[in-house]
């Protein structure tokens, strides 16, 4: 039976809750920051740090960010380095313990950066977790934890579903997002932090199956809240970096076994995206994604082999991270039709039981 989780204000009247480092990342945020950083100032102890790295905004961001939280340090940017190079250069100018990367247009509800502290003792296996994520107002959800597809599709969990369908106690979920993320320190040097090549899209996707590959387990703690002005646009750009980020992904942190029995699902799964993409008007974009990919192949099979090289776990523990289940806007109608999903459902159980028999080598010895 797991120990009770140690209540917040205890660890503040004993003056040991861990600090935590605020990394925000800015592009032309000048409307939005200064209410993320007003709803931070008062949840702040001693030792904790705010680095707001802005990437060459041209709006005042950087005037707002100084004028609503003057002790915050700025990295300015000389130009757009993505979510990934602004996240990775604000954790390298930090030293907490505790990472927490917010989103500028995120407000951090009262008491939810204690929670967040609280996780950290009460969840010692847990290398990354996120709070819940709300739209504005706080009633409908944007994010109860990630899902992630067996196919690498991912999507923000019970999106625009009542906060009350959201879990009541902490609980895994398939990635923690990158608008509201708590990272160890420890777990996230151990996995290298976000590859700056996704720019944006997916890195937090990607940082938790790394993490999970690395024995880490990803949560979600549902007593921290945060109000997240979230929006799904669709652009070619956008359709660009999410098809050719999930291949990176894919290719990177699937075990070999895995990829191999995946195989046909995913072969399949590119005719059935070009249809998609076809519907969507994205199909440019689809095209690109995958050139860049193919392109890209001796970089990704390096970064593979580094990845699956420091690799701890079963295929089978990996697994557990996926799901059948499509409910991704990324998709559209396709996703609910009652035949598909109960040929995903399938082929998943089919998969599990394939690598079940062939039973559990040593992880190490499995590397691509």
């Amino acid at each position: 039976m797991s120990a009770p989780a140690p209540d917040v204000r205890e660890w503040e009247k004993a003056g040991n809750a861990p600090a935590v480092a605020v990394v925000m990342v800015t592009y032309n945020s000048a409307r939005q920051v200064p209410e993320a950083l007003r709803s931070l100032a008062a949840q702040l102890h001693e030792g904790d740090q705010v680095i707001v790295v802005d990437n060459a905004s041209e709006d005042g961001t950087v005037a707002a960010v100084r004028d609503a939280m003057p002790a915050a340090r700025v990295i300015e940017q000389r130009h757009n380095i993505g979510f990934a190079g602004g996240c990775n250069a604000g954790v390298a100018a930090s030293s907490a313990p505790l990472l927490m990367l917010l989103n500028p247009d995120a407000v951090v509800v009262p008491g939810s950066l204690g929670a967040l502290r609280t996780a950290a003792c009460a969840h010692p296996g847990w290398g990354a977790w996120q709070a819940l994520v709300t739209l504005p107002g706080g009633e409908a959800i944007n994010t109860s934890g990630g899902v992630v597809h067996f196919l690498g599709v991912a999507w923000a969990g019970l999106c625009d579903e009542p906060v009350a369908r959201a879990p009541k106690d902490p609980t895994e979920v398939g990635f923690a997002s990158g608008a509201a993320m708590v990272v160890r320190r420890e777990a996230w040097h151990q996995a290298g932090g976000f590859d700056e090549r996704y720019f944006m899209y997916g890195e937090d996707v990607d940082l938790s199956l790394r993490l999970r590959l690395y024995g880490y387990g990803v949560g979600i703690v549902p007593a921290a809240r945060v109000e997240h002005e979230y929006e799904f646009a669709k652009n070619e750009r956008k359709w660009f970096l999410l098809e050719r980020n999930r291949w990176w992904t894919i290719l990177t942190a699937y075990p070999l076994a895995l990829l191999l029995a995946l195989a046909p699902a995913l072969a399949a799964a590119e005719l059935a995206l070009l249809g998609v993409a076809t519907r969507g008007g994205w199909l440019r974009a689809k095209f690109r994604a995958n050139a860049r990919v193919l392109r890209e192949l001796p970089l990704i099979l390096r970064r593979r082999r580094t990845v699956q090289g420091r690799r701890t776990v079963s295929v089978r523990a990996f697994m557990d991270a996926l799901s059948a289940d499509v409910g991704s806007p990324y998709l559209g109608p396709l996703a609910a039709r009652p035949k598909l999903v109960r040929a995903q459902r399938a082929y998943w159980r089919a998969v599990r039981a394939l690598l079940s028999l062939s039973g559990d080598r040593d992880a190490r010895r499995e590397v691509a």
